[in-house]
């Protein structure tokens, strides 16, 4: 499985020393234990460290350019638990380079009616203290993420813990490199992209390699390596010969277990954590990969076909915000449109990401219409219910655009004897007219990225980050 390093958020809260040294230890006292308490509920995927207790200019600039050069550290919490006069932030926030929460909370869920006086009001001043730095980031126009309410709330440690993976994802986006064996398919539009511009505003590194030297990599495989993955394989699923003659059918799945280790060592190699293939471009292979292309994809590895780069790096980068749960490539392949079943059949012939089996899969081996090689193993499977995010990024020229729906996704409710595929069935929750139709007037591709745990306001924030603009379908 791809590793994310274990990566970790400084909390920085802010105050001034108008009140004296007393309450700044309070102020520090506080926050500390609204850390570790925060971090001792388990919700939170990475963890939350304390920083600094900033008054000054300096010193918030110097804990932001800090931040900034750590690589560990995925992004800055701040919350003004007393009055932080909010010039003070100015430099420092325009140097962050790092995603940045504003916690907007107060150490105490309740007005303590009873013993209430001036000491208690210069403490707990962030009803206004958190506005006033509100006001600096917006008119900075920074694009930080802002959670209101009690801390100890648990929707409020929900939106904490989904707003850290988006920010790691951020931060992981500028590591994400891009294999492509072979080029983008011929005549196809919306696959196109700038590749400069992708890296410049996403991260992305997109390379190309010529299927000559992946070919070198699958000759390459040893046959003890084989044996020990079919071995696996074989405890893992289920093995359905079918038609097929034994020698037939077993040389097939060995064949894309050697694909699977080619394609993996190059990928290791290089550094690359996505990957696209192409069925025009099959020089020197025997098979479309299909069943190599399912097992990566199943370890975390970003994938799209037809050279689409853009989806390949977009599946990396959702896989890394929801930790490779239920986050896979797919595409919009046929439609029922019958009177109120209306529903997309979504699948990729062969490259169906098995993290969304609702049965175990099979591993099956049939003709393929295209690419004309020899019949590639696939595994076969229907997709699960529940409700689901469907998006993808198309490339305008003149800027990227994020297009996505919230779905209805449900399982097949026939069989398909004659075609053995892994699909995945969903409608738009807007309705399958209304949504498809938006779609198409907005330019969204084909090819898409189906989420089942990331949220829509997940979605936002990651497009937020990037300055990326996100038609979110209604």
């Amino acid at each position: 499985m791809l590793k994310v390093p274990n990566y970790e958020f400084w909390f920085v809260v802010g105050s001034q020393h108008l009140y004296g040294e007393e309450i700044l230890g309070e102020v520090r006292s506080d926050t500390e234990d609204i850390i570790n308490q925060l971090n001792a509920s388990g919700k939170l995927p990475y963890s939350i460290k304390f920083k600094a207790v900033a008054t000054t200019a300096d010193e918030i600039t110097a804990v932001m350019k800090e931040a900034n050069y750590t690589d560990k550290v995925a992004g800055v919490i701040t919350w003004m638990h007393t009055y932080s006069p909010a010039k003070n932030w100015i430099h420092g926030t325009k140097l962050l380079q790092k995603p940045l929460l504003h916690l907007a909370t107060q150490y105490l869920d309740h007005i303590p009616y009873d013993t209430i006086n001036f000491d208690y009001m210069n403490l707990n001043q962030s009803a206004h203290g958190d506005r006033e730095y509100g006001y600096i980031n917006a008119r900075l126009q920074k694009h930080n993420k802002v959670v209101y309410g009690h801390w100890a709330d648990p929707e409020v440690q929900q939106e904490i813990a989904d707003w850290e993976d988006v920010a790691v994802a951020y931060n992981e986006s500028f590591n994400i490199k891009v294999a492509r064996f072979g080029d983008t398919m011929r005549n196809v539009a919306v696959t196109e992209g700038d590749k400069i511009q992708g890296q410049i505003q996403f991260g992305w590194t997109v390379d190309y390699w010529p299927v000559g030297n992946l070919v070198e990599e699958i000759n390459q495989v040893s046959e003890t390596d084989i044996d020990n993955k079919y071995q696996e394989l074989q405890q893992k699923y289920t093995f359905v010969q079918g038609d097929n003659d034994s020698a037939k059918y077993e040389h097939s799945i060995r064949y894309q277990i050697r694909e699977y280790f080619g394609i993996k060592h190059l990928l290791d190699k290089g550094g690359y954590t996505a990957f696209s293939t192409n069925f025009e471009d099959l020089f020197g292979m025997e098979q479309l990969p299909g069943l190599a292309v399912q097992l990566l994809m199943a370890e975390g590895y970003g994938f799209a076909g037809e050279g689409d780069w853009k989806t390949a790096a977009l599946d990396r980068l959702l896989k890394i915000m929801t930790h490779n749960d239920r986050t896979v490539f797919m595409e919009d392949y046929t439609l029922e449109l019958t009177k109120g079943n209306e529903a997309i059949l979504g699948s990729h012939m062969l490259e169906v990401d098995p993290t969304i089996a609702s049965d175990k899969p099979r591993v099956e081996v049939h003709p393929l219409g295209i690419g004309g090689k020899d019949d590639p193993a696939r595994l076969v499977f229907d997709g699960i219910d529940g409700d689901a995010m469907d998006v993808t990024i198309s490339d305008f020229g003149t800027e990227f655009r994020m297009i996505g729906y919230g779905v209805t996704a449900h399982k097949p409710t026939k069989k398909t004897p004659y075609l053995p595929i892994a699909k995945q069935y969903w409608t738009p929750k807007m309705g399958l007219k209304h949504g498809a139709t938006e779609w198409i007037q907005d330019g969204g591709g084909h090819h898409t990225v189906l989420t089942f745990t990331a949220s829509e306001q997940q979605i936002k924030d990651l497009a937020t980050l990037f300055q990326l603009p996100f038609i979110d379908i209604q």
